[in-house]
């Protein structure tokens, strides 16, 4: 019993100081890609869809190659997201006041630690939620491209932010109740779990942040 929770101590302290280091790291490259004008390049030189796909080939070779690859390689995968990441986020300066921004990450952050507090306490088995947050994210993504290329509504874009917002409160707990499952599998990927976990915590995080910039943020004029 000492054992398993001192490995589930291990998974929970690695992934959350990854989270940390990723998180990190968007901010900086974030910040610096806005403050040095480096995002006017990448808009006009129509290299930002580009960096779309590239983000979106970064996390699916880090799902679908993370048994195979060696921990080092998975790492390097995780940071590569993080930093792409960063450069397509110093958008939110551009529409975003700075004083919103901070305000509504810290208000972002107190939100997703106590979602984590109560995945981490729930004793509840939550694995039947997979299905169902796999099938309202889907809708969720295909009722976004619908509005921005078709409807073009702002209520139903605001209708959009709630659903996921809510939707991604749920997707934290789950994922910070699977974290703890882990503790049962200690041959599992052991050297490695952390950066996985790291991953979808991460992502948990950014988009309730983003989320609730877009609902709540004060826009620049």
């Amino acid at each position: 019993m000492e054992n398993d929770i001192s490995v589930q101590n291990k998974i929970f302290g690695k992934t959350f100081f990854w989270m940390f280091l990723g998180l990190l790291g968007t901010a900086i490259i974030a910040w610096y890609t806005y403050s040095s004008g480096l995002f006017i390049n990448i808009i006009w030189g129509n290299s930002f869809g580009i960096l779309l796909i590239v983000e979106l080939v970064a996390v699916l070779l880090f799902s679908l190659l993370f048994r195979k690859l060696p921990p080092i390689a998975v790492g390097i995968l995780y940071f590569i997201y993080s930093m792409i990441n960063g450069v397509t986020l110093s958008t939110i300066f551009v529409a975003f006041e700075l004083s919103s921004i901070v305000y509504l990450f810290v208000i972002s952050a107190l939100i997703f630690a106590i979602l984590a507090f109560i995945g981490y306490r729930t004793q509840k088995d939550l694995s039947s939620w997979g299905p169902y947050i796999t099938v309202f994210l889907i809708a969720g993504i295909v009722l976004s491209f619908i509005n921005l290329f078709f409807l073009k509504s702002s209520t139903l874009d605001l209708a959009i932010d709630w659903l996921i917002l809510i939707l991604f409160f749920g997707v934290t707990v789950y994922d910070i109740r699977k974290i703890k499952d882990f503790q049962a599998q200690q041959d599992f990927y052991l050297d490695k779990i952390h950066i996985y976990c790291a991953m979808q915590l991460y992502l948990d995080f950014i988009n309730i942040f983003l989320r609730i910039l877009s609902i709540f943020g004060k826009r620049r004029d």
